[in-house]
């Protein structure tokens, strides 16, 4: 049968592993932003320009540009859950890993305790006597 701690030696294994997962999509979200930025620097660049097929396009850049913030905004949302999500991870892990130390030490003062107990038990063993007869006063 497995000890407390090693159960939670597992679920301190699974939770650092559901931390990491959240990072990388923490990770994802934010390396998608950065594109869309790219891109919108794209779309504004050529909205500035004075190329008259840029000029032409204006109306066309315009809509592009309100669709590529909207999109930017939906990913910061995005993004802010996954950081949130990615602390709350972490905390309940930082918290796993703590009941785990405190349950480890608690079992190595439980088997120093019992190690005492059985050398007393020894003890007194060795003091009984022998053939099984107690003196009578």
């Amino acid at each position: 049968m497995k000890t407390r701690s090693e159960k939670l030696k597992r679920l301190v294994a699974v939770q650092r592993h559901l931390e990491r997962m959240a990072e990388t999509e923490l990770a994802e979200t934010a390396l998608q932003r950065q594109e869309l930025a790219g891109t919108i620097d794209v779309v504004v660049d050529a909205m500035g320009s004075g190329h008259p097929m840029h000029r032409m396009l204006s109306g066309h850049y315009a809509s592009h540009l309100g669709r590529l913030v909207q999109k930017d905004q939906m990913l910061l949302g995005i993004q802010q859950v996954h950081e949130a999500r990615m602390l709350k991870e972490r905390a309940k892990g930082d918290r796993l890993e703590e009941s785990m130390k405190d349950a480890r030490l608690a079992e190595e003062r439980e088997a120093a305790d019992n190690q005492i107990f059985d050398l007393i038990d020894q003890h007194v063993a060795v003091q009984a006597p022998v053939s099984g007869k107690v003196e009578r006063r």
